[in-house]
């Protein structure tokens, strides 16, 4: 049963959930990374940074509240690799003509049945909402399920696990990301978020060839992995929030992918479950709003309007008209603001300051309010 709009979202306003990693924290990983201190001594400068961190969203307004992503090298394998029958790889960094740097993309393979051997997220979450002030929301992000798929394909999933894909491949997966939300349920938590590169990549035409070659319908993927997604909503615990963001690439200030939603539009909005979507539309290579003609009623979209991949500020009168525009597609009442992206989706964080990172957020919440109100 889904929730009343005015329930689904802590605020009008909000955020994706990494942020910059303070100068001492990365320190001490690349000191662990040498075998100079332990793994807990690791876990002590992690507390303290997340402390910080906390302190910082609630300085600054936020209602929803995560842990910074401060204890992941990356936003994505180091959660998934803790999935029983997962082998993933370090991404390799690829030095571009340009001279910018780009992130290949992992790799990630299923060698064995996929299954929930441990509870991933369940002592972050309890330090997390430990520290977060009454009034405040703790946020958990996780990867979507569709990256044991994707970024391989069928060539990357086990033949001897999974003969056939369907449903058995799709069942497990599905089994053990319910059993991860349970286990965050129980511990208290209702808002989890799943960042998903690969319906946005699916925009983007170079992608969708990559796709081919490998043997996937681009225009069939879509639809698959809303019907894959339902599988984890459907075990989602009474009372959770699950929403979904989709991310076009944060490496460095870099994205890798571009393209209007319309490929991936209606299989996202209106065949999946989630209770709400955020949406990068920081520039043009997000296209237009025409897509979000198929949210249907009782979700939210969150606008991505303002970047987090470089420091120049937007207006309040420039984002409020990217509203209005978004208004013409979708209710207002079912629309709500945030920056497109992270600000750290690996560890090596975007070419942005810290400062600049406040004053992002201050303007998102300060535009929301006016727009929407203080509520």
């Amino acid at each position: 049963m889904s929730k009343p709009l005015d329930q689904i979202l802590p605020a009008r306003y909000d955020h994706v959930g990494s942020f910059l990693r303070p100068q001492y924290l990365l320190e001490a990983r690349a000191q662990k990374a040498k075998g100079e201190i332990t793994p807990e001594q690791l876990r002590l400068v992690e507390d303290k940074a997340i402390k910080e961190i906390i302190a910082f969203q609630e300085g600054v307004g936020l209602k929803s509240i995560t842990d910074g992503e401060f204890r992941r090298t990356y936003f994505h394998i180091d959660f998934l690799e803790q999935l029983g029958g997962v082998k993933t790889d370090i991404p390799v960094t690829i030095k571009k003509p340009d001279g910018t740097e780009e992130l290949a993309p992992p790799v990630i393979k299923v060698v064995d049945k996929v299954r929930h051997t441990k509870d991933i997220q369940l002592a972050d979450y309890e330090f997390l909402a430990a520290n977060v002030s009454a009034g405040h929301t703790p946020k958990v992000t996780i990867p979507s399920p569709t990256m044991l798929h994707f970024r391989g394909g069928r060539a990357g999933i086990s033949k001897t696990a999974y003969p056939e894909l369907d449903p058995e491949f799709y069942d497990d997966v599905a089994k053990a990301y319910g059993d991860e939300l349970r286990s965050l349920s129980k511990a208290g938590c209702n808002y989890v978020q799943m960042d998903d590169t690969n319906l946005a990549y699916l925009c983007d035409e170079k992608m969708r060839e990559a796709a081919r070659l490998r043997g996937d319908d681009p225009n069939e993927l879509p639809h698959r992995y809303a019907a894959f997604v339902n599988k984890v909503v459907a075990q989602k615990p009474e009372g959770m929030t699950l929403a979904m963001h989709l991310c076009r690439g944060n490496f460095k200030s870099t994205h890798a992918a571009a393209g209007n939603y319309e490929p991936v539009a209606e299989a996202l909005l209106s065949e999946m479950n989630l209770d709400a979507y955020f949406l990068e539309y920081d520039d043009d290579r997000s296209g237009d709003f025409k897509p979000l003609r198929f949210l249907p009623k009782g979700k939210i979209v969150v606008l991505g309007l303002v970047t987090t991949k470089f420091g120049e500020m937007e207006t309040k009168d420039s984002i409020k008209r990217r509203i209005e525009e978004a208004a013409k597609y979708a209710p207002l009442e079912q629309l709500a603001l945030s920056p497109q992206c992270g600000f750290s989706s690996t560890v090596h964080g975007n070419n942005i300051a810290v400062e600049a990172q406040r004053n992002k957020l201050r303007l998102v919440i300060e535009t929301a309010q006016d727009v929407w109100g203080n509520h």
